[in-house]
């Protein structure tokens, strides 16, 4: 069979949809996980859900009816672009977004981040941290969401289930907070709140320390609060750390004792 000539491929090729370095492919699976949790959460049984990402496609001209909530995945090299306009014309959203800069979006404290600690593989092959963005939390600035990681990590280690990648772990300075450092608190499941009023946005310390993503500076109680749930994510991660059984300690005494 004779093949198609460069100039023939050349034109199709005007006609395949292009894809933007960010686009990232979500799989459906995690999708309807994500979507159905926020409806629950937040109360948008009803609501009419709108997706408007799709590539060369502009998301400022697509209809949003009264009432509706955009729950979709943006691309995130314009995710703090897209926020505002959503704010800016009174739409409701919860989207994917960045999980290590995620701070970062929401530095104007009109919008909250919702923490899962969780890095997704996407279809097409990026292995990402994710996090989520929304106006939909009132006044608050931060809020983990344990239950949505668990879910998240269940479905992702089965999509994921013939890569061997490790998911990496973050610190945070103490009297600040990062996209990273709420991400800690979800990853081990402890709930951890932060209200609108408590913080200031950063970009670094004045020791020179530069918070990746950006973070906030947090009022003393906010830090106080911060400090006591990290505390409580460190018991939690002790709590689950392997152990020697008795009968492992035993034989660990019996391995070349010393003389007393």
């Amino acid at each position: 069979m004779i093949g198609n000539s460069p100039e023939y491929d050349a034109f199709v090729a005007k006609f395949k949809a292009r894809h933007t370095s960010d686009d990232t492919f979500t799989p459906e699976n995690i999708y309807n996980c994500v979507r159905d949790w926020c409806v629950r959460r937040y109360g948008l049984d009803g609501a009419k859900i709108v997706r408007p990402f799709w590539p060369g496609e502009d998301f400022t001209k697509a209809e949003y009816p009264e009432g509706c909530v955009v729950i979709d995945n943006p691309p995130f090299s314009i995710c703090s672009k897209i926020v505002k306009w959503f704010n800016d014309h009174g739409v409701r959203f919860f989207l994917f977004c960045p999980g290590l800069s995620a701070i970062g979006i929401i530095k104007d404290r009109r919008s909250s981040l919702v923490a899962v600690g969780s890095s997704i593989y996407y279809d097409n092959g990026a292995y990402v941290a994710t996090g989520f963005v929304t106006n939909l939390a009132g006044d608050v600035l931060i809020e983990t969401a344990p239950d949505l990681h668990d879910a998240i990590e269940a479905i992702d280690d089965a999509n994921r289930a013939q890569t061997k990648k490790h998911v990496q772990k973050y610190k945070h300075p103490h009297g600040t907070i990062t996209s990273a450092g709420a991400n800690y608190l979800a990853v081990h499941h402890t709930p951890y709140t932060l209200k609108k009023d408590d913080a200031v946005f950063i970009r670094r310390l004045d020791c020179g320390t530069e918070l990746f993503g950006g973070g906030f500076l947090l009022s003393e109680r906010a830090a106080d609060e911060r400090a006591a749930a990290e505390r409580a994510a460190a018991e939690r991660a002790a709590a689950h750390a392997l152990k020697l059984s008795p009968r492992e300690i035993a034989l660990q005494k019996s391995i070349n004792p010393t003389t007393p």
